[in-house]
């Protein structure tokens, strides 16, 4: 298992930027696919982005062009460039280890894109 925290969320205005991060326990951090996830009121949890322990990402059309996902293997960090914003990307904002039947989740960061 892995333990995951994200931070980085906030109020920001539409137009505006935000970097999320999320910090991972443990020593095996580059053997997994990481992925942000987000949930906004009254709707179910879907992808942002993936990226996987080889590097290769992969976007939801919604976000392509301003949101960039990246990690950090020597810091056991993944995060999430947010460029942008509108308003409809406010929602809490998870992070996800997958590798083999390993499936980890944090506790999730609140963006709220709000003028």
């Amino acid at each position: 298992q892995v333990q995951l925290v994200e931070s980085g969320g906030g109020l920001v205005q539409p137009g505006g930027s935000l970097r999320l991060s999320c910090a991972a326990s443990g020593s095996a951090f580059s053997i997994f696919d990481m992925g942000w996830y987000r949930q906004a009121p009254g709707k179910q949890r879907e992808l942002v982005a993936r990226i996987s322990s080889g590097g290769s990402t992969n976007y939801a059309d919604s976000v392509k062009g301003r949101f960039t996902i990246s990690r950090d293997n020597a810091k056991n960090t993944v995060y999430l460039e947010m460029n942008s914003l509108k308003s409809e990307d406010t929602a809490v904002y998870y992070c996800n280890a997958a590798w083999s039947a390993m499936n980890n989740w944090g506790k999730g960061t609140l963006v709220t894109v709000s003028s």
